[in-house]
């Protein structure tokens, strides 16, 4: 009976185990299954706020960089060319606008001069350009006001956009708003300062006109005129001239007496020596190599800025021709390509007037003389004259287009 009862208690004990079994694996079954959940339920949130947080990221980095990746052009000289992204909306700009190469536009900027020359100094080690680019000449006109012969270089550009660009220094105070929109000369007035025959602000005017134009790198030579120049060739004859020459012309020579060696100040030793004086015309034409030595000149411009200011130094005709002469002779032809008539004596040179302007007279000044262009003998010795004053307009409208077929 003992063994019998004890037997019915272990039978009962297993079977409330086994009855237990089922329930308990449930219970934890189902609490397996609310961790799980919430488990999953945290990751699923986790991965939304830092998705939320990568996304902020990624929108203020885009907005961030699409403001640096826009480098302003100071030139202005082109408007900028954008292309639009259809995805992003993104506007940016391309190499040539930030270059300065193509369409002209307005050149006006608010850059001092020591950043401007610092701006126009900069060159790049890749010497290749990573897109085809035609090369200009650059026309620097360095007037008092208007520009009372622009009729006639009216004429002279036009049909050749794309080959030039125009840059105008005018005194501040000249209201440059009476030039017409349909003008080539049309907004190319640069950033300019007063100007006074003789002193050193003449030459900070040539290198601020040459600061300017070297913004464009498609500007690969460079001109400087005043308003009574006139051209002498057609446009496609200086075009390919100064374009296929090998040298820069800048006249430079030693002259004796009061306006030559003269003007020599003993300050200027040691590094500019008397026998280095050089005087030359201020109209010059060179390349665009010589333009940034101008423009980044920290020898000798310091030296003309503090002992050839005032009085008869004259630093626009001794500057130029003496740094060309120490540093780049070898490259330059010793001339300008600019007539000028001084035989009558003076400070200033020759002026002509309506009557002075004939056939024959014109075509003294084109083939009249002889010199060497590229090792060539020829009679095409300049390019350009002055001083024409304004009534003499008429007629060179009138003899223009035979004699210089434009």
């Amino acid at each position: 009976m003992k063994n019998s009862s004890s037997n019915n208690d272990n039978k009962q004990h297993r079977e409330e185990e086994e009855g237990r079994s089922p329930a308990a694996a449930y219970v934890r079954l189902l609490f397996s299954a609310q961790q799980l959940h919430l488990f999953n339920l945290f990751s699923h949130l986790l991965l939304l706020a830092f998705g939320f947080i990568i996304g902020i990221t990624l929108a203020f980095s885009v907005n961030h960089h699409q403001q640096l990746i826009i480098l302003p052009s100071n030139n202005n000289n082109n408007p900028i060319s954008s292309n639009n992204n259809s995805q992003s909306g993104i506007k940016r700009d391309g190499l040539r606008s930030f270059l300065g190469s193509g369409k002209e536009a307005t050149i006006m900027h608010d850059m001092k001069d020591d950043e401007l020359m610092w701006r126009a100094s900069m060159v790049p080690k890749i010497r290749e350009v990573p897109f085809r680019m035609t090369p200009k000449v650059a026309f620097m006109f360095l007037t008092r006001g208007p520009l009372y012969l622009g009729p006639l270089w009216e004429r002279f550009f036009k049909g050749n956009q794309g080959l030039y660009s125009i840059y105008i220094h005018s005194h501040p105070s000249f209201n440059a708003s009476s030039v017409p929109k349909t003008s080539v000369f049309f907004g190319r007035r640069i950033p300019s300062k007063g100007v006074r025959w003789g002193d050193l602000n003449m030459v900070d005017a040539e290198r601020r006109l040459l600061a300017n134009a070297l913004l464009d790198l498609s500007n690969q030579r460079f001109v400087l005129l005043s308003e009574t120049c006139i051209p002498l060739f057609n446009f496609s004859t200086v075009y390919r001239y100064l374009l296929n020459s090998s040298k820069t012309f800048v006249e430079a020579y030693d002259l004796a007496g009061p306006v030559g060696r003269g003007r020599y100040s003993p300050k200027m030793r040691p590094l500019i020596k008397p026998s280095q004086w050089r005087k030359g015309s201020q109209w010059f034409q060179i390349d665009r190599a010589l333009a940034l030595e101008v423009v980044s000149d920290r020898q000798y411009y310091p030296v003309f800025k503090k002992h050839c200011r005032y009085g008869g130094c004259i630093a626009d005709e001794h500057y130029l021709p003496t740094l060309v002469s120490i540093k780049f002779w070898r490259r330059n032809a010793n001339r300008t390509l600019t007539w000028v008539d001084w035989s009558k004596g003076g400070s200033h040179p020759s002026r002509y007037m309506r009557s002075d302007v004939t056939v024959p007279f014109l075509n003294r000044l084109r083939h009249a003389t002889r010199c060497r262009y590229n090792g060539k003998s020829t009679n095409v010795c300049h390019l350009f004259a002055r001083k024409f004053m304004p009534q003499s307009l008429d007629r060179l409208l009138r003899f223009a287009p035979r004699l210089m077929h434009f």
